[in-house]
């Protein structure tokens, strides 16, 4: 336990910033989360506008602090990518033949 007022203070500070960490991450893995069932269901609107609430959900973590910049940017690109991988899906099998 700490035993000065500013180890104290310290830990008190700590433990918010945990809190909060904790909240702004767990909603960034759930706007991620809904992308990729949006994903896996294939639906093209969908998957764009779940993309765009992962990004920023992203982007407001990485602006908090919670994560660095550039792994806001790597997880942003991989989805991206895989929306793009969609597309290609997409427009193959509505292609005529």
């Amino acid at each position: 336990m700490p035993k000065t007022a500013s180890a104290k203070k310290r830990a008190r500070q700590a433990r918010e910033r945990t809190l909060r960490n904790r909240a702004v991450k767990s909603r960034m893995r759930t706007m991620i989360k809904k992308f990729r069932q949006a994903l896996a269901g294939a639906d093209l609107q969908e998957a764009e506008r779940a993309l765009r609430e992962a990004v920023s959900a992203i982007d407001k973590a990485a602006q908090k602090g919670t994560i660095h910049r550039n792994q806001a940017a790597r997880r942003k690109a991989r989805l991206a990518r895989a929306l793009s991988a969609l597309r290609g899906t997409v427009a193959d099998t509505e292609a005529p033949q």
